[in-house]
Order: C-alpha cells, then structure tokens, then sequence
C-alpha cells in the first residue's frame, strides 16, 4: 500500500498540486513563505517519486513470500527508482551545463563590448554597461564573474533613483542566488514527464523571484525606492531583453501580467504574517507526508 501511496502523492505533487497552487495568487504578498512553499512541494515529489520505488523494491511483502514474481515485482520497483533518479541526474547535468556554457558566452560578449562605471564609492560602481539605445537592466550570474548589466538606453531613460533601484534588484538577485533556485525547478520541470509535469511551479517561482528581489531593492535602496523601482519597471516593461524564462539571465523588464503583478505587489507594504506562518507550516506539512512513509517503516523494523 505504502508505494501505491507514495506513487499517487508523486504525480499529484508534480502536475496537479503546481496547477491549483499557482491559482491562489494571495500567496505572492509573502514571497520568501510562498517560495518555501513552493520549493516544500518540489522536494516532496521528488521524495514520493524515489520512495515509491525503494519501498517496495525493500519492503517486507516479497520476502515473506519469496518466489520468482516476488523478485520480479522487486527487480522492476528498483528498476523504476532507478529510472526516476537516473533522470533527475541526466536533466541537472543537461541543463546546469547548458545554462553555464550560455552565460559564459554571453559574459564574455559583454566584457567585449562594454565598458565598466569606474567610479568608486558610487553605487553604480563594477556595473558593466552596453552602448545600446534599447533600455534593458539584468544581471549574469556566476561564481566569481557575475555582473550587473545596463544599457546606455536604460540611463538615459531612468532618473538617478529609478537606476539605483533597477542596480539594487538586480544585485538583489545575485546576493540571493536566484538563478539556483529557478535551475533547480528547470531541472524538476524537464525530469518529470510532461504529462506528469506542470509548467505552472516554474512560471510562478520565475515571478516569485522576481519579486523577492524587487523587495530587497526596496529594502536596501532606501526612502523613495518603491516609487522608483514601480517606474523603471514600467519604462524597462518594453524591452526585448533576456529575462528569467531564458535562463541565461536575470532581468528587471517585466512585461504583461507579471508587470502588473509586480507593481501592485510593491504597493502592498503589509506585512501579511499570519499567512506567512500559514504557508510555513504548510511546506513543512507536504514535506513531511513522504517523509514519512519512506522513514518511518524502516525506523518501525529497527
């Protein structure tokens, strides 16, 4: 009964769960609890997927009755878990090395055609900046190389202010590592099969990320910066620059829905934290459902 279980729990977790939770748009006043959320129920699939498999491929049931359908059914239950971690192996190397060989390529680019703010103590120092009248803002992420890019179109555009907050988001998003985060879901997205998989858990982690570092700009930017930062976004909504979706990089042009997602979620300044709390609790709960059929039996026979 226990892999029956864990193996419902696996696809419901993967396809239909993203599915309904994305509709709750409520979730997105509190960023950090929803994207724990978010990230509670990735994990919980990937737990249920690999359990399902290892606890029948373990279980007690077929040795009590040992027999060749009884080392069938094991063989195919490890076969099957095999399969599933075989694949998440295959979609994290497949898509960390495309992501890196892109971004590589791109910083590279850039170093070639840009030109570095030298100015020290501002805070637009270190920033790399294209000679480009198309007004774009993003950031490459990396180890050692990450950079912060803007346009000469994007200066000439956006006020002192408007740009400082644009640098901190996006600055924001390097600090934080955003770009792990939307790997990790890529990489879950692409492992699952797709009529298992939902494209709804990337999407909304994508918009999830983008307003986490929204908040820390406004956090780190100081008085005025909320104002500020909802303008660029408008002035930047039309560029055709390489944002979240793409991978390659991160980018502060928002445009249709998320745009105005964006900008009314930073004109809620409540602090919203009973649903916080709520949605907390919630991930530890998902994540503790297949925790707790693949633990427990074993702890049961210790």
């Amino acid at each position: 009964m226990t892999p029956l279980l864990l193996g419902l729990l696996a696809g419901l977790l993967a396809g239909p769960a993203p599915r309904l939770l994305a509709r709750v748009t409520r979730t997105r006043r509190t960023p950090r609890a929803a994207m724990l959320l978010w990230q509670g129920v990735a994990l919980a699939a990937v737990l249920a997927a690999l359990g399902a498999g290892a606890s029948l491929a373990t279980g007690t049931a077929w040795r009590d009755e040992p027999g060749a359908a009884s080392y069938v059914v094991a063989g195919v239950a490890l076969l099957v878990t095999g399969l599933v971690l075989g694949r998440l192996l295959l979609s994290g190397h497949l898509v960390g090395t495309r992501l890196r060989a892109l971004r590589r390529r791109h910083r590279d680019q850039v170093d070639l055609v840009a030109h570095r703010f030298s100015q020290r103590g501002s805070t637009r120092a270190g920033v790399v900046v294209l000679d480009h009248d198309l007004p774009v803002a993003y950031c490459l992420p990396g180890m050692q190389r990450a950079r912060v890019v803007v346009s000469a179109g994007a200066l000439g555009r956006l006020d002192a202010a408007e740009v400082d907050a644009v640098l901190a988001h996006e600055r924001a998003h390097l600090r934080a590592r955003h770009d792990l985060v939307l790997e990790a879901f890529s990489v879950l997205h692409r492992a699952f099969p797709r009529w298992v998989s939902s494209a709804a858990a990337l999407a909304e982690v994508r918009l999830l990320v983008e307003v986490l570092a929204d908040r820390a700009a406004v956090r780190s930017a100081g008085g005025g910066a909320r104002r500020a930062l909802g303008r660029a976004l408008v002035e930047l909504a039309g560029a055709r620059a390489a944002g979240p979706g793409s991978g390659v990089t991160l980018g502060s042009g928002a445009a249709g829905a998320d745009l105005v997602v964006r900008v009314r979620l930073l004109a809620d300044t409540g602090a919203h934290r009973v649903q916080a709390v709520v949605l907390v609790l919630l991930a530890g709960a998902v994540l503790a459902v297949p925790t707790t059929f693949v633990v427990g039996p074993w702890l049961t026979g210790l």
